[in-house]
């Protein structure tokens, strides 16, 4: 998958647009959205654009915005997310997008017109036709429509709101047997309250996070519970707590490492082996670690029982298993030291009755 910044896209006479070397797409189908997740809904739609770019001898392509607008207009009060750029692209490749446009979500572009957008995507972007949901608007103050986009001349394909109502839903009790909509709202307010299987049903995989190992406070160390501290990459997280996690290591393109962490054990620590190929068992705070005091910087530690290793540097995908509880404060760090004792207990415990 190739991957665009719209300024690099645009030649225009607005000052924020210019570029000297425009880049020209190869003519695509093209859906739109901030496709935050990558669920249910969103594979639906990216299957409309694979098959009319199949029909039509054209590529497959997205644009998603960067940041989300509600994180523009109120970084604090946007919702947490899902998936961060890198792992949206991921996401996105696996299924089976041959294009990717970023457009930089900024006052510039919110204040583009639906006719300047409508011709962005005929001139610069090569669109020969859109798939888009029933709700899709753009434009300064919302003025464009799917509608607009034919009149322009645009091919338009509307796909309509995806429903649990085809998948398993015995476990998804926020419906009430009631057919709801697959959003990216509905699974965070899932993985809020914990309920991590029933998220993955509308996720249709396992929720994970990738990140690299960057350096913690070690506080964690002092108290004979070191941590992976993964970069989040990311305003705020979309779950918080103590969670079961299974982790891999991966390479520079996205793929597992085989034996990746028990390659880089010392003196034969290698770990509690987890539930899925190559990977290592983990339990993981994700949160704001109240018993510290660090205000609102929001982390995710993942520790490793028996695991000596040097894990700085590594990029890890952190796959999200079982909550055990949300964040609790202690007083003090012996009374903190006690409680992680507990959770790593009850963790493995609860891991052992997997296998």
């Amino acid at each position: 998958m190739k991957t665009y910044f719209l300024e690099q896209l645009i030649a225009s006479s607005n000052a924020a647009f210019t570029t000297n070397d425009p880049v020209e797409l190869a003519p695509c189908v093209l859906t739109i959205g901030n496709f935050d997740g990558v669920h249910l809904g969103h594979q639906a739609m990216l299957a409309q654009v694979r098959d009319i770019a199949h029909t039509q001898n054209l590529d497959a392509a997205v644009m998603i915005f960067e940041p989300q607008p509600r994180e523009f207009f109120a970084p604090a009060k946007a919702p947490a997310r899902l998936t961060n750029l890198a792992e949206k692209q991921a996401l996105l490749a696996q299924y089976g997008v041959k294009t990717l446009v970023v457009a930089g979500f900024d006052e510039d572009f919110r204040s583009l017109s639906a006719q300047a957008f409508a011709e962005i995507l005929a001139t610069r972007l090569n669109v020969k036709a859109l798939v888009l949901g029933d709700d899709f608007r753009f434009g300064h103050d919302r003025t464009g429509d799917s509608q607009f986009l034919r009149d322009y001349g645009l091919d338009v394909t509307n796909l309509d709101t995806v429903t649990d109502s085809n998948i398993d839903n015995d476990h998804l009790n926020d419906v009430n047997n009631e057919a709801a909509r697959i959003s990216s709202t509905r699974i965070r307010n899932l993985l809020l309250a914990g309920d991590i299987h029933a998220a993955n049903i509308l996720l249709d995989r396992d929720y994970a996070i990738t990140g690299s190992v960057v350096r913690g406070d070690q506080i964690g160390r002092t108290m004979d519970f070191p941590t992976a501290n993964i970069d989040l990459q990311r305003i705020k997280p979309a779950l918080h707590g103590i969670f079961a996690v299974d982790v891999v290591s991966l390479d520079e393109n996205g793929d597992v490492i085989p034996d990746g962490l028990i390659k880089l054990a010392t003196d034969n620590n290698i770990g509690v082996a987890g539930l899925r190929p190559h990977s290592l068992f983990g339990t993981a705070n994700i949160g704001k670690r109240p018993s510290v005091d660090k205000g609102d910087d929001w982390r995710l530690e993942v520790h490793f029982p028996k695991l000596k290793a040097d894990l700085y540097g590594l990029t890890l995908q952190v796959r999200f298993l079982h909550f055990l509880h949300g964040e609790r404060r202690y007083d003090g760090l012996d009374a903190l030291k006690a409680g992680i004792h507990q959770d790593v207990i009850n963790l493995l415990a609860w891991r052992d009755n997997q296998v």
